[in-house]
């Protein structure tokens, strides 16, 4: 009987602090912004102050983090899928230039009375070869391009959540908090 209700009691305080782990997670935490009641506010009153603070912010800021990096990753996705439309349309770049090389080689060999097959095959070398390199030049300037654009709105948004960040902690420290981030 003893053992039952210590094995009731050791379950209990394992359900009970499995559960406070999983709701222990504010929304300052969340923003990695690190939250002290100075003045023995509860915790929710803190989630509230917390809360009227987040809007505060957002407001005063023109910034909502969480929308900032909804806005950064889909800009990401964009950037990439700009780079494969790129490749995409380089794609075949040499097979395209064999052919515009080989007709231009033979008309050149039949204008100048020289063998049209030789002068052919040696347009259609030199075409594709130059065709490879601009489609290759393409793809290259699309990929840096594209990490130009994802390096510079990532750091845009990290300036920006920044400033929220500043906002949201100049407002909980009006409600007797201590803030560190």
């Amino acid at each position: 009987m003893v053992r039952l209700i210590g094995i009731s009691l050791a379950l209990m305080l394992w359900f009970s602090s499995a559960f406070a782990e999983d709701s222990s997670k504010t929304l300052a935490s969340t923003l990695d912004v690190f939250v002290f009641p100075t003045e023995g506010q509860d915790s929710s009153q803190q989630s509230k102050d917390e809360a009227e603070c987040y809007s505060w912010a957002a407001d005063n800021t023109g910034s909502d983090p969480f929308q900032l990096q909804k806005d950064n990753e889909q800009m990401q996705e964009q950037s990439e899928q700009l780079v494969a439309e790129t490749a995409s349309a380089t794609q075949g770049a040499g097979a395209r230039g064999a052919v515009k090389g080989a007709a231009a080689g033979a008309l050149i060999g039949e204008v100048t009375g020289g063998d049209a097959g030789d002068s052919a095959a040696i347009g259609a070398a030199t075409v594709a070869v130059a065709s490879r390199r601009r489609a290759r030049r393409a793809n290259q300037q699309a990929e840096q391009q594209a990490a130009q654009q994802s390096a510079d709105s990532q750091q845009a948004t990290d300036e920006q959540v920044d400033n929220f960040k500043k906002a949201f902690s100049v407002c909980l420290e009006a409600h007797d908090y201590m803030v560190k981030y």
